[in-house]
């Protein structure tokens, strides 16, 4: 079935997301106290206090923000990837909503876990900066089969729904470059907040976006793409 689908229809994308604020005690008291009872359900450990565990707030959406959406698309063979990064990140989902508005409103979104991070943290985030959802993102009432929604690691499964399969995990065993060859997304934050360092953090991302895309391939038995087909606008 995924050979009948149109590659020059599919965009795939992937963000990277870290907490809102460089330091926990720069929250709000509000939010501080609703972190404070979402941080016991993540410790590791008893010993870890609101704090510690504060490093990984960039996983929800109400807690983090987005700093970098990566997408990319197929033009016949070329695979073109292009980036919305930054601190504002108003303006990154609203560039990245007009984008999808003007050329892509059509096509089928795609990423790794997809359906249960990135599609729709974009979404809340949008919603809580008062953007209007692009039609691909805005699912509420539609049927299953109305959702333009591609997961790479759903469709791995192959309907078992015990495991969770990385990226990185099938890149290697189909033979891919790993994308976490500098910093992994546990690392996210660190580079942005610490090293203050978004080129580093868009050229990651779009090594998902790219590693995303060859995995697709992959699920095609087609060939891998080359370093020469792609193509960074």
């Amino acid at each position: 079935m995924l050979n009948d689908l149109d590659l020059g229809n599919i965009l795939f994308l992937d963000i990277e997301t870290v907490p809102q604020h460089s330091h926990y005690g720069d929250l709000d008291e509000r939010l501080k106290k609703l972190w404070d009872k979402k941080a016991k359900t993540l410790r590791d450990t008893e010993e870890q206090d609101a704090e510690e565990v504060y490093r990984r707030a960039g996983i929800y959406a109400e807690f983090g923000k987005i700093v970098c959406i990566s997408v990319g698309f197929f033009n016949k063979r070329e695979f073109r990837v292009k980036s919305f990064y930054g601190h504002d990140e108003e303006e990154i989902l609203r560039n990245f909503a007009k984008m999808i508005n003007s050329y892509f409103s059509d096509y089928l979104l795609c990423a790794h876990n997809g359906k249960e991070f990135d599609f729709p943290y974009i979404a809340r985030r949008m919603i809580i900066n008062r953007i209007e959802l692009p039609s691909l993102l805005d699912i509420a009432g539609k049927k299953p089969w109305e959702v333009r929604h591609l997961d790479t690691m759903e469709l791995w499964k192959f309907g078992d729904f015990k495991a969770y399969t990385s990226l990185d995990l099938l890149t290697a065993v189909f033979g891919i470059p790993s994308p976490k060859d500098d910093i992994d997304g546990s690392e996210v934050w660190r580079v942005y907040w610490q090293e203050k360092d978004l080129e580093r953090i868009k050229t990651y991302c779009q090594k998902d976006v790219v590693s995303l895309a060859q995995v697709f391939l992959a699920y095609r038995l087609e060939p891998k793409l080359q370093e020469a087909d792609v193509v960074y606008v």
